[in-house]
């Protein structure tokens, strides 16, 4: 499997922001100060972005009078990368207890078609594994 590159760690409040950016795919210090549950000033989101772009974890572009800000790596990659350190951080690199302790999480929703994928998924893989 191929992990993104290393980029320089972040720090609690970086990762959040990180996170925002993701999940909007792009946006703005105004945006993102939205998204915070306890936003610190917009000078101080908008010093931890310019740290977060020296890092290599985002960039921007101008539009109007904003800088508008996106991740600098795919968040598929970025996603598989997260959940490999989350198993083996975690679950001792088991897949088995990190999915079984994720659908045993009453919070958790999902839906049958979503089983029957995750089925066929696990069916394909062990057809991979017998060539």
């Amino acid at each position: 499997m191929s992990l993104p590159s290393p980029l320089p760690p972040l720090s609690r409040r970086e990762r959040e922001l990180l996170e925002i950016i993701y999940r909007l795919r792009n946006s703005t210090v105004t945006e993102i100060m939205r998204q915070m549950e306890e936003p610190p000033t917009r000078a101080a989101v908008r010093f931890l972005l310019r740290v977060m772009e020296e890092k290599g974890h985002i960039c921007h572009t101008k539009r109007g009078r904003e800088f508008v800000y996106e991740a600098t790596q795919a968040r598929h990659s970025v996603g598989k990368s997260a959940l490999h350190n989350v198993l083996h951080t975690f679950f001792d690199g088991s897949l088995q207890k990190g999915l079984g302790a994720y659908l045993a999480d009453p919070k958790v929703q999902y839906d049958g078609s979503e089983l029957a994928q995750l089925a066929e998924m696990i069916e394909e893989a062990k057809s991979m594994q017998d060539l």
